[in-house]
């Protein structure tokens, strides 16, 4: 799913004015049909709807929403700044099919101090939309302020109030906390970054039928990961086949007292289907990894930490996971990074050991993926203010050394060589524990040796994570949930995706 700035939103819309034909305030009503749909459905067991308007198009979009739900049975007030004057011609019109129902009340923003919100009351923001160009002040921020502090459930329209679409606002900036954001059509770049996705709350993308053909010819470089992208890449498994057509995927990691990370990614290295998956780790570890990984083959790489990084050019590399940071283990590394040639997965120590000198940075073969978190990145190539800065600094690094950069968060972001970015929004908070990383390399590494390109291994591959670790939490919670839970439901994912690909009907 492409992601658009909030220009070429608005670009949208005219163009969906234009060629369906549909006026403007017909596609206000549609969308603000498909906003009191959702709220009528999940949010029955709420009387009262607090429907808080600004004067633009985003406030029209209130006013229609507050109508339709008070026809849906809710009891619904409007709060706006001015009833008399200042509304944009759309909202206008929805202010004066509002006062036509005689049911709903239409307040001033200062009657706020009077008012009596119940465990029952819904506050709906619609006071500014994507079209807002800086921060809130005087009585718009003192409202949001305010509204903040209630503790009743908040949802907003389109985006919350104050929020930019496409960027970073500064520290004092003041932005309405939603519950829910019911936005239209498709992901904002601010919805998927920690430090303003926090306001979001649970994102909800409501399809208003803008035309498509504005998505197909209007180009971007921003894109949402969802389960169509995933399916379009997956491919199943033919019956004539055998090992041999799945690769050969190598992880190379553990050193004393962490081997079960190099144990982690082998197993999800196999559950992923590599045809034949390798482990090379140092001795200490031979007896753990045979025992708990029976189906992958040892190869010895040293005694208490791997130093000696033997390879194949048969075989695909994934090199980290609890590898150490040893001095012989440095030396044996970058001796393994002057040979070979291929691309391949680095992660976790083995970053940290590349981080050590800016010059390391030109051993990583072309086509490679790195899969940094925050510190690792920041290692790497530089601390940055934020993640905004962060992610204009790995695409500047992906373009420059020809790489694939994996940078791990909330809302993970794959950057390419081309300066494209995906955004993944499977997984959750039940992943932030030490070996979900290591489960993600193994899921890479085989992705790879299959034969999937290092863009399509990237995609598939933090989406599977993402979403096995989805049946995780629902199986044990997220709090409960372990890298392992996760690996052991990526069985589950697979099944889902033959359903739906039509190989299990």
């Amino acid at each position: 799913m492409k992601i658009f700035t909030a220009e070429q939103i608005r670009s949208w819309d005219q163009f969906t004015i234009s060629h369906e034909p549909v006026s403007s305030v017909q596609l206000m009503e549609r969308a603000s049909m498909s906003v009191a749909g959702w709220i009528s459905e999940h949010c029955k067991n709420h009387k009262k709807m607090v429907v808080f308007c600004g004067k633009g198009n985003n406030g029209g979009d209130g006013l229609a929403v507050a109508r339709m739900l008070y026809l849906k049975g809710f009891d619904v007030d409007v709060f706006v700044h001015d009833p008399k004057g200042g509304f944009s011609d759309d909202a206008l019109v929805n202010l004066k099919r509002l006062r036509d129902i005689s049911g709903i009340s239409v307040k001033k923003f200062s009657d706020i101090e009077s008012y009596h919100f119940d465990d029952k009351t819904v506050i709906i923001d619609a006071l500014f939309g994507t079209g807002l160009s800086r921060p809130l002040t005087g009585i718009y921020k003192s409202l949001v302020d305010q509204l903040n502090q209630k503790e009743q459930l908040k949802i907003s329209i389109d985006i919350p109030s104050g929020l930019p679409a496409d960027e970073m606002f500064s520290q004092n900036d003041v932005a309405l906390k939603a519950n829910y954001t019911l936005s239209f059509q498709c992901w904002k770049k601010s919805f998927l970054h920690p430090e303003t996705g926090k306001y979001t709350g649970k994102t909800v993308i409501l399809d208003i039928d803008l035309a498509n053909e504005y998505s197909e010819i209007v180009e971007t470089k921003y894109f949402v990961i969802d389960d169509l992208d995933a399916e379009h890449i997956f491919k199943p498994r033919p019956e004539f086949s055998h090992k041999g057509n799945y690769g050969k995927a190598a992880i190379v990691g553990g050193s004393y007292g962490k081997i079960g990370a190099a144990v982690l990614a082998t197993r999800s290295a196999l559950k992923t289907g590599a045809g034949l998956t390798f482990t090379l780790a140092p001795k200490c570890g031979y007896e753990i990894i045979q025992t708990s990984c029976p189906e992958a083959m040892f190869i010895k790489g040293g005694d208490d930490f791997v130093t000696d990084f033997e390879y194949d050019s048969g075989f695909t590399y994934g090199i980290g996971p609890g590898l150490g940071t040893d001095a012989d283990t440095e030396k044996g590394l970058l001796k393994f990074l002057e040979a070979y040639d291929q691309p391949l997965v680095l992660d976790a120590d083995a970053l940290n050991i590349i981080s050590r000198s800016p010059e390391n940075l030109k051993l990583i073969p072309q086509k490679t993926i790195i899969t940094p978190h925050p510190k690792e990145f920041e290692r790497l190539f530089g601390s940055t203010e934020n993640s905004f800065k962060r992610l204009e600094l790995a695409k500047e690094k992906a373009q420059e050394l020809n790489l694939y950069i994996i940078l791990k968060d909330h809302h993970t972001q794959i950057v390419t060589p081309e300066k494209n970015v995906y955004y993944n929004i499977t997984g959750n908070a039940g992943l932030a524990k030490g070996g979900s990383g290591d489960v993600l390399t193994g899921i890479l590494t085989s992705l790879l040796a299959q034969g999937y390109s290092e863009e399509q291994t990237c995609i598939l591959g933090v989406w599977l994570h993402g979403k096995a670790a989805e049946f995780a939490s629902e199986r044990d919670s997220k709090e409960s949930m372990l890298p392992t839970d996760v690996i052991n439901e990526l069985g589950t994912v697979f099944e889902e995706l033959n359903r739906k690909t039509g190989r299990n009907l």
